[in-house]
C-alpha cells in the first residue's frame, strides 16, 4: 500500500497545480474541504480554511480571462515525501509561467510548498497546503492583489 499512497499523495500535489491552471476554484476549494492553505510572503501570513473559504480567496486573488481560466502553467517539482502511517508531509517547489497575446511566455513567481496530508474516511486528503514565495516576477497579469 506504501507506493499507492506514494501515488495518490503526489497525485492531489499535482491535481491542485492542474485545477489552477483550469481556473476551476471550486476543484481547489473541494481539495480543501478539511484542510487549510497557509500563505506566506515577506514576514506576513494568511490562513484560510475550507472549501467556501478557499474559494473565495481564489476569486477574489487571481485574474481569469475570457475561456476562464488564468493563462497559467504551474509546474510542480522536487517532490520530497515522508508516509507516516495515516499522516504524511511532502516539500515541493513551484513554478508558474504565463503568456498572453500581448505578454510573452516567462515564469512569473517561484517558491514551495510545505503540506500536510491525513488519511481519513479511506482516502488521503490535504491538511495544510503552506505556500511560500521565494522570486516574483511580473504577477500584474495573473494576480488581482500586490505582493510585498
Amino acid at each position: 500500500m506504501y507506493m499507492s499512497d506514494q501515488i495518490t499523495i503526489s497525485n492531489l500535489i499535482y491535481k491542485y497545480a492542474r485545477l489552477i491552471d483550469l481556473g476551476d476554484f471550486d476543484g481547489i476549494g473541494a481539495l480543501f474541504k478539511q484542510g487549510k492553505i497557509v500563505f506566506k510572503d515577506s514576514g506576513q501570513t494568511t490562513e484560510i480554511s475550507g472549501s467556501k473559504g478557499i474559494k473565495e480567496l481564489y476569486e477574489k486573488t487571481t485574474r481569469r480571462y475570457d475561456d476562464g481560466t488564468p493563462k497559467t502553467h504551474h509546474s510542480t517539482t522536487n517532490i520530497s515525501l515522508d508516509i507516516n502511517g495515516n499522516s504524511a508531509s511532502s516539500s515541493s517547489y513551484y513554478t508558474v509561467f504565463q503568456q498572453l497575446d500581448d505578454f510573452p511566455l516567462q515564469p512569473i513567481i517561484t517558491g514551495s510548498y510545505e503540506d500536510t496530508f491525513l488519511f481519513e474516511d479511506n482516502e488521503w486528503h490535504f491538511e495544510i497546503r503552506e505556500i511560500n514565495v521565494s522570486l516574483v516576477g511580473d504577477i500584474s497579469q495573473h494576480l488581482l492583489i500586490p505582493l510585498s
